[in-house]
């Protein structure tokens, strides 16, 4: 304590014991002060530090072996370990002695499994004593520093250490990396991958492309895309050498290392400088979705690389890029990506004179198809047949006496390899582009689209691969209803159709519903299997409770959905959306804009919970959402916004504007009114916490029991209504009908052991006696089997209650020790 009282700090006292000149004292108050600050360098620190490093080289050479000897209190721990040795290299600057070379070398090694350090701890000390010691550094350890110093803008010492390590070009430990740095064997190939390493903007300039194009002359533009597209193949693979995740960080192991990022940035925008090719194209499209993948705590891996693959699409003049940019704008939800994407659509529409939606239709390839669904290809003796079977394409062969196998034949494999690989990929692509087609074709009902007939004939009706989709849909030919049977457009009646002038897809709104069951009787009747819901889709119409409320819909209030799940779902059904941050900050609510309307559809929502990392990811953002109204605007309206952990929405007004009311809701057209609202039933029935069968408890502190059993075995919402329908003409097809009956809001199933009631909403199940839950986790991706024909795709819940039905009918076979434990 000094003189006036004061208790003296850990620094007061080294500033005494180097007075003193008491080396042992000195070593011992130095690893206090490097203890009580965690490493932390800076201030009055630093000015202590100098004045160790002006003391005599003698009276160093004693401090440094003094800290030698105190080595063991640093103990196991990689960062204590690291302080204690960054303190004796700044110490010895100068000197010969080098006592704790071998643990040096040993703690580099512990520090090369980090994703990074914190630049304050200046750790870099270490790489420059092994450096100065004569030592190359190993090329983890040299990865480490790179990303360090990417987060270390205002370290200038450990930034322009990590511009001196340009040996390996590229940091190890990622697979497309390693293979990459294995490839790049002669100085023409290491200076591509060093140029790639250039790519710092967010686009590429023409003197980047000069460059670029000077290399690309030297190695030869197969040469460059046959490799960089095997390098491609690989990205997002596991990591090579896994690093350490320490308990406060993301998973850093499924994230892009964020040096190689810039790597891979160059690497896209040089293939767009290629002659286009198909698998560029396909390359560029696979990239920019790896790049986007979420990752725990994260988000999307790498939107760099993400933004680098889409720019270079569009650089790219050729159908199979524009395509690839076609089938991204239905897949991606990345708001920033998706954006460029719309933009480099925009600019090709506008280039070619033509509309955003005709240019989507034209980029839809062939893929090889022949006719529609199908294709023959002769190879050798044997033959290939590629068609589409639904959602999916299907490849198989006959022999030469034309009876099929199952496998692809040796001759085939032998003597026509590339051919078979075009096949495979071919499979591939077709599956991804029908199933972005499918979702674009879906979200038509408020696109207000028509066509030419002669138009809509070659873009959809007799397209290769479209038309496998729009002859599974019905249409209105001059406002006459039609669906396509037996090789021709037909009415109801099955006349045939042969002629029109103008096209539009057949919507229920309006309708009828004689009409409608006649429409859903004709496909049961034809077999057909719509691609998405259309003659079963839901019709939402206003009800009276709207009616009082006049201008805003409560029939989606008070839900508690998953905010990534429900994020993403938004997304792909083209709604404007922004996560909500468990911090002091507001949002808009979640947004749908039809332009061709000239309306703006809200659903308010709010963020759930204050308890961080119960309440929240990692990361912040809340991991539930509380619902409230939909309402309408003009498009033009100001935008509301609120809190993200909730209070009373406001309309943000500048420059004088007036508020904006709200639109009744009985001037909202009926077809809007109904997919606005589906879609919202469609938010609240995949994302709903009460639809997860895991969830009795009622998840955190219980409070959430209430709802999920309301919701789970409550009052079914019009998609499950929907469902019962459907249900009633599919049970009596079942090997199980004779177990089955419906019941109001249930499936009961009679098993051996039990009775068991499935809630047609949620698929939660109650069993006797008194009603007891059956907790059934469905698989991911659930299909409907022994279940024979199907009139729509893609109700996830119908397969999962129509799987547990099968399931539950032969209790007596059960044999997963979980649910066997229940019954």
């Amino acid at each position: 304590m000094s003189a006036s009282g004061t208790p003296r700090s850990h620094l007061d006292r080294l500033r005494d014991r180097i007075a003193g000149g008491d080396t042992e004292q000195v070593a011992d108050q130095a690893l206090n002060v490097l203890d009580s600050r965690r490493g932390i360098w800076g201030g009055d620190w630093e000015q202590v530090l100098d004045r160790l490093r002006e003391l005599p080289a003698d009276r160093r050479r004693e401090l440094l072996h003094a800290l030698a000897d105190r080595f063991h209190r640093a103990g196991d721990d990689t960062e204590a370990r690291c302080r204690h040795l960054v303190l004796c290299g700044m110490i010895s600057e100068g000197l010969a002695d080098d006592p704790l070379a071998a643990e040096r070398r040993k703690a580099l090694d512990d520090l090369a499994r980090r994703q990074s350090f914190f630049y304050a701890l200046r750790f870099e000390v270490l790489v420059r004593a092994e450096l100065a010691a004569g030592r190359p550094l190993p090329a983890p350890v040299v990865a480490v520093v790179r990303r360090a110093a990417l987060d270390a803008y205002r370290a200038s010492d450990l930034v322009g250490l990590a511009r001196q390590l340009t040996d390996p070009v590229l940091n190890v430990g990622e697979a497309w990396a390693d293979q990459a740095l294995s490839d790049a064997t002669t100085p023409d190939w290491q200076a591509l991958l060093r140029y790639a390493m250039t790519a710092t903007a967010s686009k590429p300039n023409a003197k980047w492309d000069k460059g670029a194009l000077a290399l690309l002359d030297t190695l030869g533009t197969d040469a460059v895309r046959e490799t960089v597209l095997a390098w491609l193949a690989l990205v997002g693979r596991p990591r090579t050498l896994p690093l350490e995740r320490r308990e406060w960080e993301t998973d850093v192991n499924n994230a892009f290392d964020p040096y190689n990022a810039t790597a891979l940035r160059g690497l896209a925008w040089l293939l767009s400088l290629l002659p286009p090719r198909p698998e560029t194209a396909r390359a560029l499209g696979a990239l920019v979705e790896t790049s986007l993948r979420k990752v725990a705590g994260i988000g999307p891996r790498n939107p760099k690389v993400a933004n680098a693959g889409v720019v270079a699409l569009a650089r790219i003049d050729s159908e199979a890029a524009l395509a690839e940019l076609a089938r991204l704008a239905t897949r991606l939800t990345y708001k920033n990506t998706a954006k460029l994407v719309d933009t480099a659509l925009e600019a090709r529409a506008t280039a070619l004179g033509l509309g955003r939606e005709e240019i989507e239709e034209l980029a839809v390839p062939a893929y090889g198809l022949t006719e529609v669904g199908r294709a023959t290809y002769h190879l050798g003796e044997a033959t290939a047949l590629l068609e589409v079977h639904g959602t999916r394409a299907v490849l198989s062969w006959r022999n030469a006496a034309g009876k099929p196998v199952k496998s692809v034949p040796a001759a085939v494999r032998r003597d026509h390899p590339d051919a078979l690989k075009d096949l495979k990929t071919a499979v591939k692509d077709i599956d991804k582009m029908l199933s972005a087609q499918s979702e674009r074709l879906d979200r038509q009902f408020l696109a207000r689209r028509s066509w030419p007939y002669a138009v809509w004939r070659e873009r959809y009706l007799d397209h290769p691969l479209v038309g496998t989709l729009a002859r599974r849909l019905l249409w209105t030919i001059d406002g006459r209803p039609a669906g396509y049977a037996d090789g021709e457009l037909r009415t109801l009646a099955d006349e045939p159709l042969t002629e029109g002038t103008r096209v539009e897809l057949w919507h229920p709104v309006g309708r009828e519903s004689a009409e409608v069951v006649a429409w859903r009787d004709w496909l049961e009747r034809h077999g057909i299997t719509q691609p998405f819901k259309q003659a079963h889709r839901e019709i939402y119409l206003l009800t009276d409770a709207e009616r009082a409320t006049r201008t805003y819909s409560n029939r989606f209030a008070a839900h508690i959905l998953r905010q990534h799940q429900f994020n993403s779902l938004a997304a792909l059904r083209g709604w404007r959306n922004k996560l909500r941050l468990c911090v002091d900050d507001s949002a808009p609510p979640a947004t749908r804009e039809l332009p061709q309307w000239g309306l703006r559809a809200e659903y308010w929502i709010e963020g759930d919970g204050e308890e961080y990392g119960v309440d929240t990811t990692e990361s912040g953002s809340y991991l539930r959402l509380r619902t409230d109204q939909v309402r309408f605007y003009p498009i033009d309206a100001p935008e509301n916004s609120a809190h993200c952990y909730g209070g009373e929405y406001a309309m943000g007004l500048r420059g004088g504007q007036d508020p904006v009311e709200p639109l009744p809701l009985e001037d909202i057209p009926p077809l809007v009114l109904s997919e606005i609202l589906r879609d919202v039933d469609l938010f609240v029935g995949v994302s709903s916490i009460g639809n997860d069968p895991t969830w009795q408890d009622g998840g955190p502190g219980g409070r959430f029991r209430e709802y999920w059993t309301s919701y789970g075995f409550g009052e079914l919402n019009q998609s499950a209504q929907t469902r019962g329908l459907l249900l009633e003409r599919l049970v009596p097809r079942l090997a199980i009908a004779d177990r089955c009956t419906l019941e109001g809001r249930f499936l009961h199933v009679r098993g051996d052991r039990h009775t068991y009631k499935i809630h047609l909403g949620s698929g939660n199940i109650l069993m006797t006696p008194n009603d007891q839950y059956l907790c059934i986790v469905p698989k991911s991706d659930p299909t409907a089997q022994g279940t024979g024909y199907l009139p729509f795709e893609g109700d996830r819940m119908l397969a999962v209650i129509l799987n547990k039905a099968m399931l539950l009918a032969a209790d007596t076979k059960i044999t997963d020790r979980s649910i066997l434990s229940q019954l």
